[in-house]
C-alpha cells in the first residue's frame, strides 16, 4: 500500500497521483500543504525536512520526496517496459523528454503564467509579464508540437513517464483565461489525455481554492 501526503490541487501531487492511477496501484492520500497544514508538523518534517508535498511512503519503508524521484521509483518498480524501459539506452530517450518537460514546460508555466494569472490578485497582475511568459512558453511548446507530428505521445507512440511530467500541466494551461498560441497537434494530444480515466480523476481537478481574488 502506498501512502501519499499532498493536496489534490498541487500540480506535483497531480503528477504523482496520475502516475499511480496509470500504474493501477493501491494508495491512500492524505491532504497536506496549503490550507490543509500537516506539512509543518514535526511528524511530517521528520519524513521531509523541506516541508513540501508530495511525500510517499510504501508500507513501512523510508519516505520519498521530490516528485521526479518518486515517479522514477514507482515506474522502475511497477511500470512495464513501454512506460519505463529497463534498457538504459531506451530509458534515456524517455528520460530526456521527462526532464525537458519538467524544466521547460512545468517550470515555465507554473510560476511565470499560472501564479501571475490565477494566484495573484487582479489589481496586482502584470499583464505584460503574463503575455511575455506565454510567448516564451509557446516557443517550448513548438518543440512538442513538432514531436507530435512524428509520435502520438511525447517520447514515442506509447504513454510514458515523459507524458506524466508534460501532460499534468496542460489542464490548467488550457483552462485558465489566457490567449494561447496555436498548437493544433498539442490540442489533439491534450484531448486524448482527457479521455484517460486516471487523468480525469487526478489532473482535471479544480484549482479554485488557489485563486486570489
Amino acid at each position: 500500500m502506498l501512502t501519499v501526503w499532498g493536496r489534490k490541487s498541487s500540480s506535483n501531487v497531480q503528477a504523482l497521483m496520475w502516475c499511480i492511477g496509470e500504474l493501477g496501484l493501491a494508495y491512500e492520500r492524505i491532504d497536506a500543504g496549503f490550507k490543509y497544514g500537516v506539512n509543518d508538523t514535526p511528524e511530517f518534517l521528520a519524513m521531509n525536512p523541506n516541508g513540501t508535498v508530495p511525500v510517499l511512503r510504501e508500507d513501512d519503508g523510508e519516505p520519498l520526496w521530490e516528485t521526479g524521484a518518486i515517479l522514477r521509483y514507482l515506474t522502475t518498480q511497477y511500470g512495464d517496459d513501454a512506460f519505463w524501459p529497463k534498457d538504459a539506452r531506451r530509458r534515456a530517450q524517455i528520460d530526456k523528454w521527462t526532464e525537458w518537460a519538467k524544466i521547460n514546460i512545468a517550470m515555465n508555466f507554473t510560476g511565470p503564467v499560472f501564479w501571475r494569472a490565477v494566484r495573484t490578485a487582479p489589481a496586482l497582475r502584470d499583464e505584460k509579464a503574463i503575455i511575455a511568459a506565454i510567448a516564451a512558453l509557446g516557443t517550448k511548446l513548438d518543440i512538442a508540437e513538432s514531436q507530435f507530428g512524428r509520435h502520438r505521445f511525447l517520447a514515442g507512440d506509447n504513454l510514458t513517464l515523459a507524458d506524466i511530467q508534460f501532460g499534468h500541466v496542460l489542464y490548467r494551461y488550457f483552462e485558465i483565461d489566457i490567449q494561447r498560441p496555436a498548437h493544433p497537434r498539442l490540442e489533439r494530444y491534450y484531448e486524448n489525455l482527457t479521455e484517460r480515466p486516471a487523468f480525469q480523476e487526478h489532473v482535471m481537478v479544480s484549482y479554485e481554492e488557489l485563486r486570489v481574488l
